[in-house]
């Protein structure tokens, strides 16, 4: 493995505060980690990103109030949950400022960026059922919740 963790975000929302600590600190522990800085951005997501998140032992993934207003995103995250499946890779979800329930029914801004997306990719639409599906079992699985109020609460399944 090439990384010890794979980190998966919405770099508007999250770069500048709580993923840049967070990389960060686990650098500073020694922790190989993968970070998307200076990777060129196109319409679909790089092979060198997709070869990086199968070289990790672990995937972090930020949910944050945009993150599935970005493609990007969410094709990292449908990769991210097939590694979960093929390599037996862990993937930790952190909702930052998030409901997990939004995650997982696609509520709030994350169901009004599927909604655009399902206009958006008509003659594609299980491209949308995918990304849909995938937001689910992400949000099922164990993870970590920072509220509004900056507490941190780890649980070991859904709420």
């Amino acid at each position: 493995m090439t990384y010890d963790v794979f980190l998966s975000f919405r770099g508007e929302d999250t770069r500048f505060n709580f993923t840049d600590h967070l990389h960060s600190n686990l650098t500073r522990k020694g922790i190989r980690t993968f970070i998307d800085d200076g990777l060129k951005r196109g319409e679909e997501i790089s092979p060198a990103l997709l070869r990086a998140i199968e070289e990790s032992k672990i995937s972090i993934i930020v949910f944050s109030e945009n993150y599935a207003s970005s493609k990007w995103c969410l094709d990292e995250l449908v990769k991210i949950l097939e590694s979960k499946e093929t390599r037996e890779q862990m993937v930790w979800p952190v909702f930052y400022k998030v409901d997990p329930s939004d995650v997982r029914h696609q509520r709030g801004s994350f169901g009004q960026a599927l909604a655009d997306y399902e206009c958006e990719f008509k003659d594609d639409m299980e491209k949308v059922q995918r990304w849909r599906r995938t937001l689910t079992k992400a949000a099922n699985l164990s993870g970590s919740r920072l509220c509004k109020d900056g507490y941190i609460f780890i649980f070991n399944h859904a709420p």
